[in-house]
């Protein structure tokens, strides 16, 4: 179902908007959680964003993908990469001029503007606002609606600003001076499941978990944390942090829809229809048990159910 969302853009508004994402941190610097930045999660595709940027929305956007956790562009932090497809809003539109109509509207708690006046909220930043109040703020502009809807990203395929973001990691690795050329070349093969990588994994997991396929050329080994998320090296090269999964299951855990307890109780997200698990002959997926997972990949995924899982 169609979410209708408002953003108040920070000062890498230019950066995101060309590069076609949102991103946020998952949490304050205390570590306190935030209701802006868990609505990252909450986002899906086809869902649309407004983008409010220094007093006015500027441009209006569709998600392209479920968030992927990722470290910031240029930075540390661990946070939400949001795949958007944004698209200029002419001329832009200054919420003041339509608060009348708008202010009403306006969500009753994490409003992104203030209802009276329609100033901006500072610590606001991604807020679902009702499609009544999107259109409103929307009205005195205009935006190619069609070209946002035609615009589907492969089922199995991340989104360009996705690929974008893993490229400059392997571009950061390859210009990495404390890496030897070794450590390079399995670190960005890694990335594709390969290498000393998969060889770690194969140590580990001698079979698809979920379908007991054991033959290697049916198995891809996936990471639990995913590459892109990875801090280290070693975590980017550690054989717990890794499943040997027949293609379509790899696809589900990758894509959060799929998790795993530490005992072997199978997660089954409610975004994922029943169906379409049954149609991909894994009905009843949710009822069945694996064997227990032991060691670091516990902790590995801990982190993916929590920060992966689309619960």
């Amino acid at each position: 179902m169609r979410r209708w969302w408002w953003v108040n853009h920070t000062p890498m508004a230019r950066r995101e908007i060309a590069g076609g994402y949102l991103w946020s941190p998952r949490t304050e610097r205390g570590g306190a959680r935030s209701p802006f930045y868990d609505n990252m999660r909450r986002a899906g595709p086809g869902d649309l964003i407004v983008s409010y940027t220094a007093g006015r929305l500027r441009h209006v956007g569709r998600v392209l993908d479920y968030a992927l956790a990722a470290i910031e562009p240029d930075g540390d932090r661990e946070g939400w990469w949001l795949p958007v497809r944004w698209t200029p809003l002419e001329p832009s539109v200054s919420p003041r001029e339509v608060i009348a109509a708008l202010g009403p509207l306006m969500p009753g708690r994490y409003a992104p503007i203030d209802p009276a006046t329609g100033l901006g909220r500072q610590k606001a930043y991604l807020t679902e606002i009702g499609e009544a109040a999107f259109e409103v703020a929307v009205a005195p502009g205009r935006f190619d609606r069609a070209a946002l809807e035609r615009d589907q990203a492969p089922a199995l395929e991340p989104p360009p600003a996705v690929r974008d973001l893993d490229a400059a990691l392997e571009q950061a690795i390859v210009a990495d001076p404390a890496l030897s050329a070794t450590q390079k070349a399995q670190l960005v093969i890694a990335r594709r499941g390969q290498g000393v990588f998969r060889d770690n994994v194969r140590a580990l997991e001698p079979a698809c978990r979920v379908t007991g396929v054991a033959n290697p050329w049916l198995l891809i080994a996936s990471h639990i944390k995913p590459w892109r998320a990875c801090a280290t090296a070693a975590e980017r090269l550690d054989g717990a942090n890794g499943l040997l999964l027949t293609p379509h299951v790899d696809l589900l855990f990758d894509r959060g829809f799929i998790s795993f307890e530490a005992e072997g109780t199978v997660l089954v997200s409610p975004r994922l229809a029943a169906a379409d698990l049954a149609r991909l002959g894994l009905r009843g997926l949710g009822a069945r048990g694996v064997r227990p997972f032991a060691g670091r990949q516990t902790g590995y995924l801990e982190w993916h159910r929590r920060w992966v899982f689309l619960s």
